[in-house]
């Protein structure tokens, strides 16, 4: 049982430290995004893909390691969470305490990348609506009516209001 729990602290403490550095990445995505600089923003996206693949690998050793504790005790492995773990351990006092650090220090890691992944998600919500503003105003300008200008000879000019027939400027 003892090693059994040193696996699992050992499992925990590395998810830590992936989810730790996936939240460095998702902060430091956060003025990419206000940038818009994209590919530097792949470049993060990239590094968070391969974070989370190594997180799915702890995760599917804490599985395998938290099934074998449940076996060991003779529990239901469904209803065996870290916090009721952290309980039993009370006659184990420094692996208790070992085990209530590490899922302190993980819950803290997972409610601060939510947080900066729903700051990020709101960024990248923003951005898209003021493209879309940008579209929608590029193509109501393309339909805007013509003006009634007649040139000398009294032809219509066929000038469209608010449009500057010079084309696009792609240094503003």
């Amino acid at each position: 049982m003892a090693s059994l729990m040193e696996n699992l602290i050992e499992v925990l403490e590395q998810e830590c430290i992936e989810y730790e550095g996936l939240l460095s990445l998702s902060q430091k995505k956060t003025p990419v995004i206000i940038k818009g600089d994209l590919d530097e923003l792949q470049k993060i996206t990239d590094d968070e893909q391969q974070s989370v693949s190594r997180i799915a690998i702890l995760e599917k050793k804490r599985t395998e390691v938290t099934a074998d504790i449940a076996n060991v005790l003779n529990r239901d492995v469904s209803n065996l969470k870290l916090t009721n773990l952290i309980e039993m351990l009370a006659a184990r006092p420094a692996e208790q305490q070992k085990l209530a650090a590490v899922h302190d220090r993980l819950q803290g890691s997972v409610r601060g990348l939510q947080r900066v992944n729903e700051q990020n998600r709101e960024l990248l919500s923003n951005a898209l609506e003021m493209v879309e503003f940008e579209m929608n105003l590029l193509q109501s300008a393309k339909a805007a009516p013509e003006t009634a200008n007649y040139s000398k000879s009294a032809y219509n000019t066929g000038d469209t209001m608010g449009v500057i027939s010079r084309g696009f400027d792609a240094k503003q």
